[in-house]
């Protein structure tokens, strides 16, 4: 199945065969696309639509990246190393939108076309980049927040960097659009976790120790948000909405689990304040109401808010947590 992704990485290899015009069928033409890392799943999808469109067109097409993406200078390494190869093209996803430039002017002296794919640099050299609208799709993230929050309300944002046009884009636009639209709305704190679900998680707790009255937050791509999910669980907060960047099975499972048992605050009696068993995942064919089950003599049933499913998209994450109901941390 294609998603957004796939597509990604599909468009970006495509764009780099164009570029380099496929000229002779008994020269296979060798093309590096150097990432941001491995460690999520996103960059997994991005792999696979590149492996695709190298099978479609018959080209050599590698694909690596850092451990984290933190690792700036370990990316300018391998980005230094493609290039020695003399590649037909690169593909490339800056950690860093000013550093890999004076290498990326190497390659356009060499003649190398370069396609920026996911995350941009701040210079013309590529040909063109391959990305989603990181700014309208964070301001989306923006009206979802204020909608669930009844547009009041203190939010904090944790995202993966400052350096990156992913990470700049994003945080730019979620609070640009808040501060424009959503007055009753304060980020109280940004915060940045290079993208490493176990710094989020103690960004998150910390953040929420310092500001108990806390609403919402935005975590800004995959690790971010499931750190998010782990920190609001680690903490015991309870009626925190999260909204999170990226489709990652962990986000995707807690959106289900959201959509199943989200008990009301109001309701929640001492019985339902124990953990409770996790339902199964329901089958296609079934509703995704979880099963009844009797409640215990003496104590009032929970009622469940169903929750309105948001489409996996360019936000692929909106979850509200529910206190003990919620399976976690996610790992």
């Amino acid at each position: 199945m294609l998603n957004r992704r796939t597509l990604l990485g599909a468009a970006g290899a495509g764009a780099l065969l164009a570029t380099t015009g496929i000229a002779r069928a008994q020269d296979k033409l060798y093309i590096p696309l150097i990432s941001k890392g491995f460690q999520h799943q996103f960059w997994q999808a991005v792999k696979a639509g590149a492996d695709k469109a190298a099978t479609e067109f018959g080209v050599d097409v590698t694909f690596e990246g850092p451990d984290t993406e933190a690792q700036v200078d370990k990316q300018m390494a391998m980005l230094a190393a493609a290039l020695a190869k003399k590649p037909a093209a690169i593909g490339f996803a800056a950690l860093d939108s000013q550093a890999a430039i004076p290498l990326l002017k190497q390659a356009q002296e060499a003649g190398i076309p370069i396609i920026a794919f996911d995350s941009g640099v701040d210079s013309d050299i590529p040909a063109t980049t391959v990305t989603t609208d990181n700014l309208a799709a964070a301001a989306f993230a923006a009206d979802k927040m204020a909608e669930l929050i009844g547009g009041a309300g203190k939010v904090a944002l944790v995202v993966h960097d400052q350096t990156s046009r992913t990470g700049i884009d994003r945080r730019d636009g979620f609070v640009n659009r808040v501060k424009e639209a959503y007055p009753n709305i304060e980020i109280v704190d940004i915060q940045y976790g290079a993208g490493d679900q176990l710094q989020s998680t103690e960004i998150t707790k910390a953040i929420l120790t310092a500001h108990p009255d806390l609403k919402g937050f935005f975590g800004a791509n995959e690790g971010s948000a499931i750190g998010v999910l782990n920190g609001v669980k680690e903490s015991g907060a309870t009626g925190i909405t999260v909204i999170g960047y990226d489709s990652g099975k962990l986000q995707k499972d807690a959106i289900r689990w959201a959509k199943w048992r989200v008990p009301s605050r109001k309701t929640r009696s001492a019985s339902a304040m124990k953990p409770s068993r996790r339902p199964s995942p329901p089958s296609k064919a079934k509703s995704c109401r979880p099963r009844s089950t009797p409640a215990s003599p003496g104590t009032t049933r929970p009622t469940s808010t169903p929750r309105k499913s948001w489409p996996f998209s360019t936000i692929d994450l909106i979850y509200k947590t529910s206190g003990p109901g919620f399976p976690g941390p996610v790992s």
